[in-house]
């Protein structure tokens, strides 16, 4: 019998769980997997085919094409934030049969800049597409309490599929979808990494839990956050370091060539920074960099500390002057 009560209460809090993410997010409803790179897997392919069209952002994260290639729908990919080139896919998918679907992440993991969200929003609604957003990184930074970018933009009943993450901002694992009931209920059927994997341990379920209390309680730490990322950018900024595109805590360090920025970055590790050293193929060749993001833990003098470093071997290894 205590096996049995110890059985219902782990299904219990699981469900407490993605009641939780779905009332945060003002969605109906969520799925929760083990893995937030499952979440995409677990998405496209049960319920996307042959006959329908994925039309996706080239930046988009790893997950995101991995899942687009295991549903066998033809995918269309448009330049970085081209909204205007994703509209004109959707036009010419216009008399296609099947669904259409539109997907960007929220924040870009490698870049740190944020999707054009609204864009893309009202291109998929002029021609009937499927709306889906990953906001693994968007999760804990953008929006209000950090409820991502469809509540940053105010899009909230206009994108039918939310993917986030467990394991970043939230800082325990795991990941999940949130959309209408019926998808839900569809991919709880149908999403295979979902039934064949196993569930979150209690502990780790509770963990969530709290940290969304935390997030919905402690404003003052998102606050704290984009504090830090300011100070960080600023000071990179007067080193002259080339930071991209960045809008958010995630700045890369743009350096180029692959065996300088993992010179870079080993150099830094031993002068007790850690800044990890980025090539292809998770970027494009040449686009090697520093991938650094701040913590709304990070004291100033943590930031200082980090920026003087920063300086003082980038200038060592001619990435700065």
């Amino acid at each position: 019998m205590s096996s049995v009560r110890f059985i219902c209460g782990t299904e219990d809090i699981h469900r407490q769980l993605e009641q939780k993410i779905a009332t945060f997010l003002g969605t109906e409803d969520t799925i929760l997997y083990a893995a937030a790179f499952d979440a995409n897997g677990g998405v496209f392919e049960p319920l996307f085919g042959e006959q329908d069209a994925i039309i996706s952002d080239e930046l988009n994260h790893a997950s995101i094409i991995d899942g687009c290639r295991l549903s066998k729908a033809k995918i269309h990919v448009f330049p970085h934030k081209d909204v205007a080139a994703a509209e004109r896919i959707l036009r010419e998918l216009t008399s296609a049969s099947g669904y259409k679907l539109l997907i960007t992440d929220g924040v870009f993991s490698m870049e740190g800049d944020i999707g054009p969200l609204p864009g893309l929003v009202k291109a998929a609604e002029a021609y009937g597409a499927i709306m889906m957003v990953d906001d693994a990184h968007a999760s804990g930074v953008l929006g209000r309490n950090g409820r991502g970018t469809v509540d940053h933009f105010n899009l909230h009943g206009r994108v039918q599929v939310q993917v986030g993450t467990l394991s970043k901002a939230i800082g325990v694992l795991g990941g999940y979808v949130c959309g209408s009931r019926d998808l839900i209920q569809f991919l709880y059927h149908r999403a295979r990494p979902f039934l064949f994997s196993t569930s979150h341990p209690p502990a780790v379920a509770a963990s969530c839990l709290a940290a969304f209390d935390v997030l919905e309680q402690e404003p003052e730490r998102i606050a704290r956050l984009w504090s830090n990322t300011s100070r960080f950018k600023e000071g990179l900024k007067r080193l002259r370091f080339d930071t991209g595109s960045s809008e958010t805590p995630i700045t890369p360090i743009m350096v180029g060539d692959a065996e300088l920025a993992m010179r870079f970055s080993d150099r830094l590790f031993e002068r007790g920074v850690f800044a990890q050293g980025i090539g292809y193929p998770t970027v494009a060749k040449g686009k090697a960099r520093l991938r650094t993001i701040v913590t709304a833990t990070h004291s100033e003098e943590d930031l200082d500390r980090a920026l003087s470093v920063l300086g003082s071997v980038g200038r060592e290894l001619g990435v700065i002057p």
